[in-house]
């Protein structure tokens, strides 16, 4: 229960956080990069946040896949299982690596694969590229098209990767967090250099920098934040029936 109080406060503050970027200035987060459409994401962690935008036209399938996980809450209380410095910072897959429970939806979406949208753009630090079903119980580990809810922030150039794995968007702000988290102790675990901490998303939202105007967005910031209440309330209720 406290947990997922703590979880509520940090969206809480999330939300008038980008209150706060909307009344602004919107603009501020535009970049230079041709791929890059409008919608924003960031991860909150408690080494600071991680902003991302998406490749809409490079890898279309994958951003509306990443995308609904995100406007469906998919990634709150999930982690970052890997940190190998200079190559990549992995999210787990939704299912098994969040901590709060899903409910229907969210395991229907979270349960999909996408079919793998290869593409010209290098794997460079910064880029999201999406993940594969790792799991040594499956026959589909080395499967391009079993690519569901993992995907990694490149840490470093990986032209290795060029062509083999879906490129989808890229960070816009936060390599500082990315960099933070490369000089934490590790250990490694077969293929994997993993953190030994536990690297939580705390919470997560997402925004559009092309809002003509701030009230719109303002209006969905305060439903989401009274949809958060409220999922605090079930659970305190249900914890203490």
């Amino acid at each position: 229960m406290a947990a997922m109080l703590r979880h509520a406060a940090a969206a809480a503050a999330a939300l008038l956080a980008v209150a706060f970027v909307c009344a602004d200035g919107a603009s501020t987060f535009y970049s230079s990069d041709p791929n890059l459409g409008s919608a924003r994401v960031v991860f909150q962690t408690k080494y600071g946040d991680i902003e991302f935008g998406f490749f809409p036209h490079v890898a279309p399938k994958t951003v509306e896949h990443i995308f609904k996980l995100v406007r469906l809450g998919c990634y709150n209380t999930n982690y970052i299982f890997r940190v190998d410095k200079g190559f990549v910072a992995q999210v787990a897959a939704v299912v098994g690596g969040r901590t709060a429970p899903m409910n229907e939806e969210q395991k229907r979406v979270a349960e999909k694969t996408i079919v793998g949208e290869f593409s010209s753009v290098k794997h460079v630090r910064g880029i999201l590229s999406m993940g594969r079903n790792l799991s040594f119980l499956s026959t589909r580990h080395n499967d391009p098209d079993s690519g569901g809810s993992s995907f990694s922030f490149l840490l470093g150039d990986a032209p290795h990767l060029d062509g083999q794995y879906a490129v989808f968007g890229r960070v816009t702000k936060g390599d500082d967090t990315l960099r933070k988290l490369e000089r934490l102790p590790t250990r490694r675990e077969g293929i994997f250099v993993m953190p030994i901490e536990r690297i939580e998303i705390l919470s997560t939202y997402y925004y559009d920098i092309d809002v003509d105007s701030c009230e719109a967005e303002k209006s969905i910031l305060r439903r989401r934040l009274s949809e958060s209440a409220s999922e605090v309330e079930r659970w305190r209720r249900k914890c203490f029936a």
